[in-house]
């Protein structure tokens, strides 16, 4: 991948949440996105979530082990064709835990796998606004990887979608990992750096794969 002039180093952005620059290696990187436009194929492939205003989100998604839709999960895609949710890998879950173990210490990863993952895919005019991933039943860390073109990752706080918040670049292969007194922290991406991708990955646009502990298999989930 390509070389920067001025390495960057781990940030702990705030309590429970940490930047990891170029945690994913190249060849994961092409790993993980091989498998992604795998998962992006109908049926239950890549599509537009509609908000229940009326309007849509700029991001297209595909999601693994249970299907999101504003503001729940569920096992079809309710919103879309209908068809089974695809299965969460048990990879993945390997993956969450070390990258939670790696950001923010062995302590804190979950007892409970890892179930849930949302894909999400920006072109250079896609956004997400301020939000909070609060759809779940697990209080585990929110994982966060990131493929293709650079972006700002705005990430507040859990009282409000406005300041105060930290602009953090995240480019391919980063990691970014919140939990504890910031797993419900307002956070979302209000630009995207067209054309900043690694040549060598193949890939236009960005791809951000967030990973989940759903807690939603007991009775009523």
């Amino acid at each position: 991948m390509d070389a920067e002039l001025f390495p960057r180093g781990r940030t702990r952005v705030a309590p429970g949440a940490v930047h990891v620059p170029r945690w994913l290696p190249a060849e994961r990187q092409r790993a993980l996105l091989a498998a992604c436009r795998d998962w992006a194929r109908p049926p239950a492939g890549l599509r537009t979530v509609r908000t229940p205003g009326g309007g849509t989100m700029s991001a297209r998604q595909v999601c693994l082990g249970r299907h999101w839709y504003p503001y729940g999960y569920a096992r079809t895609v309710v919103d879309g064709d209908g068809a089974p949710v695809k299965p969460f890998p048990a990879w993945l879950d390997e993956l969450a835990r070390a990258a939670v173990a790696d950001a923010l210490g062995p302590a804190a990863v979950p007892a409970e796998p890892y179930d849930i993952a949302l894909i999400n895919f920006y072109d250079g005019d896609a956004r997400m606004g301020m939000h909070r991933d609060s759809d779940e039943r697990s209080d585990a860390p929110v994982v966060s990887l990131s493929l293709g073109d650079r972006c700002v990752f705005r990430f507040g706080n859990t009282e409000t979608r406005a300041k105060p918040y930290t602009d953090v670049e995240l480019c391919s292969g980063d990691l970014f990992v919140f939990g504890g007194p910031s797993r419900l922290a307002h956070h979302g991406v209000p630009r995207v750096r067209p054309g900043t991708a690694p040549p060598e990955l193949g890939l236009a646009g960005r791809l951000n794969i967030t990973l989940r502990v759903g807690g939603l298999d007991a009775p009523g989930g």
